[in-house]
């Protein structure tokens, strides 16, 4: 089982694509996983013969563990990051020492060696997966199961009622879809009266991803010396120039430009004058990041946040981070980020000006040592400097909020980081074309 992103220790297995006995290529989806955040598709390593599956549906799988066993054509293996190529893109054989070939009695022994590390693998992996469904009434329910039931607003013992046509009468996607198609087209009776005594409270559970969420948090505040620094920003110019283009380039992309990948842009040049910002920890090291990828904080339909990543976001035009921020919120959305949207942040940014908020106090996403969130845009009257002397105007103003890491990004460099994203803001160029 592959990494599927950063604090992701184990997933579950949705299904097998391929059965045993199917030739199989390098990159081929072979297997469909769910982590807490995100349900997706594992890639095949090599090219051949898929000889057997080691784990089967709603097995939970440690990242790292084996899944299945796979007769190779040629050891012909994808090319993994560094590894040279010829032009056209095909993986030359890494050069490597001669190894002495092994007896037949020596494979076999390795061979038991795996048997019995798979088969205490496979232990451990049924032990956790009855731990964690044991408050369920032993009824397992996959992520996707459960992301569709929390956005019907259906109960465990609504999900309990329907028959499963899994493995072990489980659940599956298909049966819930068919449960609501049959539910919408069903006459709707009327709700029967509820009696709650006064002061009576409700008790609701926690989803799995709620759960992940407020363990993360607080190990961010456990692990993290948060600061926060505030400043506010004049966004009149922006304001007028997205007044001016927003139209059009709706016309011509077929998307909206929303501030965000304004506020994007503004980051990602504070963060390449400011390096130091683009960081991580690492016990008593500092990790100076090559790349600058950012995490954009999204909120999902049933409430829960969620942080897609932009990949190398300076190599992005202004129209190419508004498609790219469109593109992973809809994603988002629509439960359909891969593991690799969500894995390899350097620095996140947070419009909470989107619910209206003024300004906000945001959690470091680890191992992160920065995060910036942005209030909402605001006319208010202020004093403007002018030759003349000093006026009062009317000016569309935001407060934008800066928590670090005060472990090792000290107050100067937070504040001046905080302070140069203000000053690519405010002087904005309102004559550039998008």
């Amino acid at each position: 089982m592959p990494p599927l992103g950063e604090s992701i220790l184990e997933c579950t297995v949705l299904g097998q694509l391929k059965a045993e006995g199917d030739k199989v290529t390098i990159d081929e989806s072979v297997l469909e996983v769910a982590t807490d955040k995100v349900d997706t598709e594992v890639p095949c390593p090599y090219e051949g013969k898929l000889i057997a599956w080691l784990v089967k549906e709603n097995d939970v799988v440690a990242i790292g563990s084996p899944v299945a066993r796979i007769e190779v054509d040629n050891q012909v293996e994808a090319p993994t990051k560094g590894d040279e190529t010829t032009d056209n893109g095909e993986a030359l054989p890494a050069a490597s020492p001669a190894a002495p070939s092994a007896s037949t009695k020596e494979v076999e022994e390795l061979e038991s060696q795996l048997e019995q590390a798979i088969k205490g693998l496979d232990t451990q992996a049924k032990a956790h997966q009855v731990e964690s469904i044991g408050s369920q009434n032993q009824q397992f329910y996959s992520p996707l199961v459960q992301s569709i039931a929390r956005q019907e607003g259906l109960s465990m013992d609504d999900l309990a009622s329907i028959p499963g046509t899994g493995v072990e009468n489980r659940l599956t996607k298909n049966d819930l879809l068919a449960f609501l198609e049959k539910k919408t087209s069903a006459p709707t009776a009327p709700a029967p009266a509820v009696t709650l005594r006064p002061g009576e409270n409700q008790i609701i559970a926690m989803d799995r991803m709620r759960k992940m969420i407020a363990q993360r948090m607080l190990e961010s505040k456990k692990t993290s010396a948060h600061v926060t620094s505030f400043i506010e920003t004049d966004m009149t110019p922006i304001v007028n120039w997205r007044n001016g283009v927003k139209d059009k380039f709706r016309k011509n992309s077929g998307i909206g430009i929303t501030f965000t990948p304004i506020l994007i842009e503004a980051v990602v040049k504070a963060l390449k004058d400011y390096p130091m910002m683009n960081i991580s920890v690492d016990g008593d090291n500092i990790i100076l990041k090559k790349d600058i990828n950012i995490g954009m904080a999204v909120a999902l339909p049933d409430g829960n946040l969620i942080v897609p990543v932009i990949h190398q976001a300076d190599r992005y035009s202004l129209a190419g981070l508004a498609q790219k921020v469109n593109e992973l919120a809809n994603k988002a959305r629509k439960n359909q980020l891969k593991a690799d949207d969500l894995a390899g942040g350097t620095y996140t940014v947070s419009n909470i000006g989107a619910f209206a908020n003024l300004m906000g106090t945001p959690i470091i996403v680890q191992p992160q040592v920065g995060i910036m969130a942005f209030g909402a845009i605001k006319k208010k009257p202020a004093v403007l400097e002018t030759p003349q002397g000093d006026l009062i105007g009317i000016r569309s103003l935001m407060y934008a909020s800066h928590t670090y890491d005060h472990r090792v990004v000290d107050g100067s460099l937070g504040g001046l980081f905080l302070k140069r994203v203000n000053d690519y803001l405010e002087n904005f160029d309102p004559k550039q074309t998008i």
